[in-house]
């Protein structure tokens, strides 16, 4: 059995995309999981400090950009530059998890991947660090697909789910400490409107799919190769081509043909052997303005505002701003308002209506604003 020290235990950070429902902070030459979202460090510094207890540093990858590998270079100083995989497009997650794939399948041909999006948020580090080596152990046992499933506590319409059968025996757990129910899963669900996330709160069976991901490498070759049989071709070109002079011409002309589509709806929704763990470590995924106001209680006062003594808030109440270093900020008579301000650009959002932001840089866009994004 593999355990979180073997040596064949391997990460994949995929940190793809713009995250536009995060602008202003977030653009095409910054995207979030490189922006200083919490005032600290980014989000993928975050997810690769998160997962070392884990998985050393040479044996995690990231997946990134054009873009995104210059950002690396600036933000992570000394992370191997030999696992960093650039994509020269965005299509979606099961094209950059194949990609990841064959690239450590040429390292590791025995690899079990933890597969982790960065732009995650995790109050609970420790409770986190044991629930992936138990999901290291039950890839390696059960040879399935393993996720991570959390426990909802509010009808999300931005959130894919996971429906559960019945509960099954567990490895030997790591940390008698955490207690961590798993489950054989029955179903994958798309992001639901209201009526229906509110079906699948009362039901007791539903958890959000928190997008985190550990196989052994053979399972999910064999299930790309099931369900994804033409990306699943591509991907052998690719590898056959890893650590030649060929490789970035290969990679280049196979982005050039195959389409985007999501590792849930291309896999994870038919494969036969997939397994949930319940997960309990203040999991947020930070999609929007509104989720990151709600996620950080801790940033604000009793009055539900932003705490920041450079921010003057009288008679307001739940406010979020987010400023410019050495800006100063008043509101007046608010409620319910996110601001965000980076400089050059200003962001003045009713609370509830932030998913629309990306309406909003669409709008930038068909203006020929490009300089904005």
């Amino acid at each position: 059995m593999f355990n979180s020290t073997d040596s064949h235990v391997y990460a994949v950070i995929m940190a793809g995309g713009t995250g536009k429902q995060l602008w202003p902070l977030s653009r095409k030459k910054t995207p979030k999981h490189f922006a200083g979202l919490f005032e600290g460090e980014s989000m993928i510094s975050e997810t690769l400090r998160r997962i070392l207890p884990v998985v050393p540093e040479e044996r995690i990858f990231i997946v990134t950009t054009p873009a995104g590998k210059t950002q690396l270079e600036r933000s992570l100083d000394g992370f191997p530059p030999g696992n960093v995989i650039v994509e020269p497009g965005i299509r979606n997650t099961a094209p950059c998890i194949a990609l990841a794939t064959a690239f450590i399948k040429k390292r590791d041909p025995d690899a079990v991947t933890i597969v982790l999006p960065s732009d995650h948020l995790v109050h609970d580090e420790r409770a986190f660090v044991e629930i992936i080596r138990e999901g290291v152990a039950i890839a390696s046992e059960k040879r399935g697909l393993v996720t991570i499933g959390v426990k909802p506590h509010r009808p999300e319409t931005d959130y894919g789910y996971i429906q559960t059968e019945e509960e099954i025996p567990r490895p030997e757990p790591f940390s008698p400490e955490f207690d961590f129910t798993l489950y054989r899963v029955k179903a994958f669900a798309e992001k639901p409107d209201y009526l229906t996330a509110l079906q699948f709160l009362e039901s007791r069976d539903f958890f959000w799919n928190s997008g985190v991901f550990i196989w052994h490498i053979d399972t999910i070759q064999r299930e790309f190769e099931r369900s994804l049989p033409e990306l699943y071709k591509d991907m052998l070109l690719i590898y056959d081509t890893i650590g030649t002079a060929e490789e970035r011409k290969v990679i280049e002309d196979v982005y050039s043909w195959i389409h985007p589509i999501s590792i849930d709806y291309g896999i994870m929704e038919k494969a036969e052997n997939v397994f949930v763990i319940e997960g309990d470590f203040g999991w947020t995924d930070l999609g929007n303005w509104d989720e990151v106001m709600n996620a950080l209680p801790e940033r604000k006062n009793g009055a539900g505002n932003t705490s920041d003594a450079r921010v003057v808030q009288i008679e307001c109440e739940n406010i979020f701003i987010h400023r410019p270093a050495g800006k100063m900020v008043c509101a007046i008579g608010v409620r319910d308002l996110i601001i965000v301000d980076t400089g050059d650009a200003l962001l003045v959002c009713a609370k509830g209506e932030s998913r629309r932001v990306a309406e909003a840089v669409d709008a930038i866009r068909r203006e020929n604003l490009e300089e904005f994004l």
